[in-house]
């Protein structure tokens, strides 16, 4: 789903920012996927260096979500590579937020799905299946909600309490 450029999402919906209903997200995250722009409902991951929760959720149907994964911040190691950005283009996601790190940035590009994370790292997580999904989790100092929605390109993530797809946006 492609929606307007976040720039015009936050200048249409100044009253939902001013209320929280918009938020954005700290500017730490870059793009490392080959979309560059996604939008779409938000599941939600909460993991720390374990990656298994991250595989078997990228594994469903993704019907043009976004996976937003709180990683805790982590720089020791990547949560998602090559692999895993495969799938999920091929299960049909929109795109990844992950407040961690990714790693096999050529084969990150070749994927067709919007990729933003903190950092690259070489080191693989583990695979132990520890974590929680469909929380309130926190990306870099913001709450987010499974089942808000995402908007994201060059200029930045916002969240949405409620899809922006009407007045002010052009999908």
């Amino acid at each position: 789903m492609k929606a307007a450029p976040t720039t015009d999402l936050c200048d249409a919906h100044e009253p939902l920012l001013a209320s929280g209903v918009l938020r954005v997200l700290p500017p730490v995250f870059q793009n490392y996927g080959g979309a560059e722009s996604m939008a779409g409902q938000v599941v939600t991951l909460k993991c720390f260096e374990d990656n298994a929760l991250v595989r078997s959720t990228l594994e469903t149907q993704g019907r043009g979500r976004v996976l937003m994964v709180d990683a805790g911040g982590s720089d020791r190691c990547a949560l998602v590579g090559g692999n895993l950005a495969a799938i999920a283009q091929a299960k049909g996601w929109a795109g990844i937020v992950l407040h961690g790190c990714v790693r096999d940035l050529a084969e990150l590009i070749e994927a067709q799905l919007g990729i933003w994370a903190i950092a690259s790292h070489p080191r693989r997580a583990a695979k132990l299946g520890l974590g929680q999904q469909d929380i309130a989790i926190d990306m870099a100092g913001v709450l987010v909600q499974p089942g808000e929605w995402c908007y994201a390109d060059a200029d930045g993530i916002l969240v949405s309490q409620k899809s922006l797809h009407g007045a002010g946006s052009s999908v």
